[in-house]
């Protein structure tokens, strides 16, 4: 079990365009694959992408078979591996709702998504994703996602009246939680 030390906003390494994946089922990605949910989970997060801990791959994960600490009141997404991934808007609806970011800890935002996505990619053995989905599931997706394009969810806040630090927007649940 490898844990991996997050890089925080502010790091360059998290702005840049991540490369794709060329090579699927090595044994490389394969422990690359594990460190990240052994990184996300001890971390308690909804995913990671691989350029939060310095690896230059289009590769995020998210997802558990448990619920989240950290979002309890949200449903369950499926544990995914997601390399090379591309994001379609099933329609112009997008849904506001708070986001966090183990990239920028203690904080959280209201951040506009697409209410409904679909998304194809590839698994770790190269077999091809394609799922359609809406709510929490497209949310974590497009946050992930958004990582592999040098983007963090502050960038996408329209009303900086709706970011702050968790602990004061929501005092009764920010001092437990560390994003």
């Amino acid at each position: 079990m490898t844990i991996h030390s997050i890089l925080k906003m502010g790091d360059p390494r998290l702005l840049r365009m991540a490369q794709p994946v060329t090579v699927f089922d090595t044994d490389e990605l394969h422990t690359l694959v594990r460190d990240m949910f052994d990184t996300m989970r001890a971390v308690n997060g909804a995913g990671l992408a691989a350029p939060q801990i310095g690896v230059d791959l289009q590769l995020v994960i998210f997802g558990s078979n448990e619920r989240n600490p950290r979002y309890p009141d949200r449903p369950v997404v499926p544990p995914t591996v997601l390399l090379n991934p591309v994001i379609t808007a099933l329609g112009p609806d997008e849904e506001h709702d708070w986001e966090g970011c183990l990239s920028v800890p203690g904080l959280r935002g209201m951040v506009p998504r697409w209410s409904r996505i679909r998304y194809t990619g590839f698994d770790l053995y190269g077999d091809p994703i394609d799922r359609t989905v809406d709510g929490f599931h497209a949310r974590v997706v497009q946050h992930e996602c958004d990582h592999l394009i040098g983007k963090l969810y502050p960038m996408r806040v329209r009303d900086f009246t709706q970011f702050g630090f968790t602990d004061v927007l929501f005092p009764d649940i920010g001092a437990a939680e560390d994003d």
